[in-house]
């Protein structure tokens, strides 16, 4: 019974019956089956970074009641990371459902960076600019020109990037992580060595690939920093 639901689980999420039955019953190895299952992997990875980042550093920050040592330049960066391709995705008409975690990243973004400055007791400044961002979003998603949104789409990587980059920065020069959410940096990592991996399958060595994977160098700093910084970052909150 016990063997049965594993067989389910595995051939319905993550490989075809024929890998089951080469490596599980054959004890087989096969290249093919591994590249698909770690691709498969990579997928959800991919999914969860997409789907929850944001939301532990959202809670976090709300359950804290403090943004300390979230760089805001960093937030309004991946702010923009995370606009781009809901504007490509309006500009161009594609369904709802195919970008609507897209969405929901941009949503809960826009929160943290509102946050970040009421927290820092420039709360009128946090309503204005939410308010001025939903207008611009409805200008760009209504009325901006090819050219203006595929450049955006082009540059939402680099954002990011530069996001990441500017929020390590932050904590070396702080010597502490603050309020960064240690589950959040780790799926965001995880999900960057995710679309590496996917990108070296599909592409194999392009630019697009090189850029993913300073991306997901970048996540391993973030998160190497969230561990180090672990007890300076105690003690501060402390």
């Amino acid at each position: 019974m016990a063997t049965s639901l594993v067989k389910d689980f595995l051939v319905t999420h993550l490989m075809p019956e024929k890998c089951y039955e080469r490596i599980f019953v054959n004890f087989q190895f096969s290249v093919p089956c591994l590249k698909f299952i770690l691709n498969r992997i990579a997928g959800f990875w991919i999914i969860l970074d997409t789907f929850l980042a944001q939301l532990p550093q959202l809670l976090k920050i709300l359950w804290s009641r403090s943004a300390e040592g979230l760089s805001l330049t960093s937030a309004l960066l991946q702010l923009y990371a995370f606009s781009c391709p809901v504007v490509y995705a309006v500009t161009n008409n594609f369904p709802l459902f195919a970008w609507s975690e897209r969405l929901l990243s941009l949503v809960q973004t826009a929160v943290i960076v509102f946050l970040i400055l009421h927290y820092r007791g420039e709360t009128l400044k946090g309503v204005l600019f939410f308010l001025a961002y939903g207008g611009v979003m409805i200008l760009l998603g209504s009325y901006a020109a090819a050219a203006v949104v595929t450049g955006m789409q082009g540059s939402s990587l680099a954002a990011l990037i530069a996001s990441k980059g500017l929020q390590a920065g932050n904590n070396y020069k702080n010597g502490h992580t603050g309020q960064i959410s240690t589950l959040s940096v780790f799926l965001s990592w995880a999900g960057s060595l995710g679309v590496v991996f996917v990108s070296l399958q599909d592409t194999g060595s392009s630019s697009a690939t090189l850029s993913h994977t300073v991306s997901a160098g970048l996540s391993c700093v973030l998160l190497a920093q969230v561990l180090y910084y672990r007890s300076s970052t105690k003690e501060k909150s402390d």
